[in-house]
């Protein structure tokens, strides 16, 4: 069994620094904010699953950085927050070198999570 942890340091060791440094820092608030969550790679990228089940992602492009939330539904829902943030239907891209708000991320987590604890319960 591999090291998750491990494979997703090896994977951000790979990224330019600006980028490599905004998601180390939208890692960590995702680690805060969903403790139980599990990391791993997954369809190439850092990912966390929590109860078993895909829970967000991030990755980065030649331009971009993106927070992958998963959930269309997340994202409508709180679109006044998303508001000014370059967003398609599941992910927030943002800038290399640049963060996004924590209060954000944790808010998009958590609603994730209350997403995930509800299809596990059915």
């Amino acid at each position: 069994m591999t090291d998750s942890s491990a494979d997703i340091d090896a994977f951000l060791a790979k990224i330019p620094g600006p980028a490599r440094s905004s998601l180390e820092s939208l890692r960590a608030v995702i680690k805060k904010t969903a403790p139980d969550a599990v990391e791993k790679i997954g369809y190439g990228v850092p990912a966390f699953s929590y109860l078993g089940r895909p829970l967000v992602s991030f990755g980065a492009g030649k331009k971009h950085c993106s927070f992958y939330v998963q959930s269309p539904e997340v994202m409508r829902r709180f679109a006044a927050e998303l508001h000014g943030l370059e967003t398609s239907k599941g992910t927030v891209h943002f800038q290399p070198g640049t963060t996004l708000p924590d209060s954000l991320v944790e808010i998009l987590v958590r609603a994730r999570m209350t997403e995930t604890e509800e299809a596990a319960s059915k």
